[in-house]
């Protein structure tokens, strides 16, 4: 399946300042093999340098379901997690609504 990870595309354009993904972003890195809103599957190598605690907690990831994460819209720098596309769609557009509250371009 597509992974379509916003990360993916700013490491494809080489501006991990984006705040915001827009269509114009996927479509101007369409042919990168980063692109993972056009590719299926995960990027032929890692868009960064991952820590050692970082590796730990996916060496010892919880089993859930999940497939499905997107950024509170609190600023904690957290996620919220779900298995549901619906359900995923509804936070999305929670946050979406918290940047442009915030009015970030």
């Amino acid at each position: 399946m597509k992974l379509e990870a916003d990360p993916t595309i700013k490491f494809a354009l080489h501006n991990f300042a984006l705040k915001r993904i827009y269509d114009g972003h996927i479509n101007a890195c369409a042919t990168s093999p980063y692109n993972t809103y056009r590719f299926t599957g995960l990027p032929p190598g890692p868009i960064c340098t991952p820590s050692a605690k970082t590796i730990d907690a996916v060496l010892n990831v919880p089993t859930t379901n999940y497939l499905y994460f997107v950024a509170k819209p609190d600023a904690s720098g957290l996620s919220i997690f779900t298995n549901s596309y619906g359900q995923h769609q509804v936070n999305a557009k929670r946050y979406q609504h918290y940047l442009d509250s915030l009015n970030i371009k």
